[in-house]
């Protein structure tokens, strides 16, 4: 292998600069055809809703209008919604990748009794469960959670897949790290929140990924458990507010002097609930990959 000294400069031919320029030209052509469908529904949602459905989705706006905004921004159910979607997101995230930590930790523990019970149990639960009836009965009845925040975060507290992703993690790091700080006199806690998780980055950013997604595109527990208005999800009222203009449409049929925001209320709702989601991945992107990589070493 060539050794460089300081200073010294390596010439790059041409072939190898116009090669790099043809990749960033690549590269940048196939990042604008993923964002190009993302600013068509953008464009859709300030776009007059008779015009959208004449013409069609394009980028450069003929009649602007922002009817769908003003609909979906009509009462402070919304900000509710927000505000619920926003702590269930930040504090389930939190709480679960507590949980899960502790829960691959011992996993991954060698000398821990039980420790392929405890990883059969877990995978036989993304198999089977005990259906809609029971959960419903246990979550609502016996403990209690119905109607309340709490029944967003303590069901979904640990998925077994993603514990046993982070498990596999912790496994691929060097048994040695652990061994010398038990010999040093350090227990269990300490070896998890000052040796092993520093080093898991990847790993720890890439299953808090998975569990943010999880939390914030929750509906299907606010269908089922809440009441009260004040506690209803983001997704589950964008749900509730596209049904009801699509039940206006069809409602209003043939009159013509009716038109309702159909259309640009769909892409209006999609602009409000995956902005906070764009915002968080470019962060986290970085230890995604190599996150999912060495998570998959071991078995």
């Amino acid at each position: 292998m060539a050794k460089f000294e300081k200073g010294t400069t390596v010439k790059i031919s041409t072939g190898d600069r116009i090669f790099a320029v043809i990749c960033y030209v690549i590269v940048a052509l196939f990042a604008l055809l993923c964002l190009y469908p993302f600013l068509l529904v953008v464009a859709a949602s300030f776009t007059d809703e008779k015009t959208l459905v004449a013409e069609g989705y394009r980028l450069i706006i003929h009649k602007f209008s922002t009817s769908a905004y003003r609909g979906l921004f009509a009462t402070n159910q919304i900000f509710y919604s927000y505000g619920v979607t926003i702590f269930v997101t930040v504090v389930g995230t939190i709480l679960s990748m507590l949980a899960t930590s502790a829960m691959a930790y011992a996993l991954s523990v060698k000398n821990l009794k039980s420790r392929g019970h405890l990883a059969f149990f877990m995978y036989f639960t993304m198999l089977f469960n005990g259906g809609l009836v029971p959960s419903y009965l246990l979550i609502s009845k016996y403990l209690g959670m119905r109607d309340t925040i709490w029944v967003y975060i303590i069901p979904a507290l640990v998925s077994a897949w993603n514990c046993l992703l982070l498990r596999n993690f912790f496994q691929a790091i060097p048994e040695s790290l652990s061994e010398s700080a038990k010999i040093d006199g350090a227990n269990d806690i300490y070896i998890l929140f000052k040796i092993i998780l520093p080093i898991s980055l990847p790993g720890m950013a890439t299953i808090s990924l998975f569990y943010a997604l999880a939390y914030w595109n929750e509906w299907y527990k606010a269908m089922l458990y809440i009441d009260s208005e004040k506690l209803v999800s983001l997704q589950y009222l964008i749900m509730k507010i596209l049904r009801n203009a699509d039940f206006m449409a069809s409602t209003a049929g043939a009159n013509l002097s009716v038109v309702i925001p159909t259309q640009t209320t769909r892409m209006a709702t999609v602009v409000a609930t995956i902005g906070p989601i764009i915002l968080l991945y470019p962060f986290l992107q970085k230890y995604f990959v190599g996150g999912l990589t060495v998570g998959g070493v071991k078995g």
